[in-house]
């Protein structure tokens, strides 16, 4: 089966690409060759059903399968033209290149101030208190957090609200001015206050980052990406325009999905 690409895609700026991914864990293969540009200017979303493969893939970006024993990844993922997997990569430089945010919040058991400072520390981006004090102040600005955390920044991360950390997640990985966010499902374990500050956030950091999202909600993925993938059973049925993807579907099963047929 081959993938449904819409004709009026601008693939000029892709940041990230990759070329006939597979995944397998051990003989089962999770994610069936597949291929798309991720542009640098546009938030992509990444939609499909419950174990359709989308954060599978999602980690495939960044390498956070080599965690897992039994993952075996096969094909080409390229950033900037690179291929991220080659064995000269330096995987802890990859990933603050392609920083993530999990599903829920996941803050170090540090203060508010450490968790952001920690990714700056470690890669030598910021020499000196006071250039580290305006990395902190900076991340947390674009993350939209500063204003209720500056007078608390010893605090501990954990001791924030769910909506809190997990921007504070976000503020972590941009602290590292990386290249790529990847989110995945970043709102799911958040109230709908928190889901759209998050939402409001996506929006602000669109164009600055070449931003990724897997969401289990489709009304999500309308509002914050310009351009979506669909997923289904391990294999990229449709990628195109959001608001192609969503009002003009070429793909049958992606018109299935969509008007809730099944999922």
């Amino acid at each position: 089966m081959v993938t449904v690409v819409h004709e009026n895609l601008d693939v000029t700026d892709a940041k990230m690409s990759t070329r006939d991914v597979s995944v397998y864990y051990g003989d089962k293969k999770a994610i069936d060759e597949v291929s798309i540009d991720i542009p640098t200017k546009y938030v992509t979303a990444f939609i499909g059903p419950s174990g359709c493969g989308k954060s599978t893939f999602l980690r495939t970006l960044n390498r956070m399968n080599d965690t897992i024993p039994s993952a075996r990844v096969e094909g080409e993922i390229t950033l900037d033209g690179e291929d991220i997997y080659r064995s000269k990569m330096d995987v802890v430089q990859l990933r603050a290149r392609v920083g993530m945010v999990f599903q829920k919040p996941n803050p170090f058991p540090k203060s508010i101030y450490d968790n952001i400072a920690y990714g700056p520390k470690i890669h030598g981006l910021a020499e000196g208190k006071e250039e580290l004090d305006a990395v902190v102040e900076r991340s947390l600005k674009r993350a939209g957090l500063w204003e209720e955390v500056k007078d608390r920044l010893s605090d501990s991360g954990t001791a924030l609200s769910g909506g809190q950390q997990q921007r504070l997640c976000i503020a972590r990985a941009i602290a590292v001015d990386p290249e790529v966010i990847l989110m995945d499902e970043p709102c799911s374990a958040l109230d709908p206050i928190a889901t759209a500050k998050i939402e409001e956030l996506i929006a602000e950091l669109n164009g600055r980052y070449a931003i990724v999202i897997v969401t289990h909600s489709m009304q999500q993925a309308a509002r914050v990406s310009q351009r979506t993938a669909f997923f289904h059973l391990g294999k990229m049925v449709e990628y195109g325009r959001t608001s192609d993807i969503f009002t003009n579907p070429l793909e049958q099963r992606t018109q299935d999905y969509i008007t809730g047929r099944y999922g």
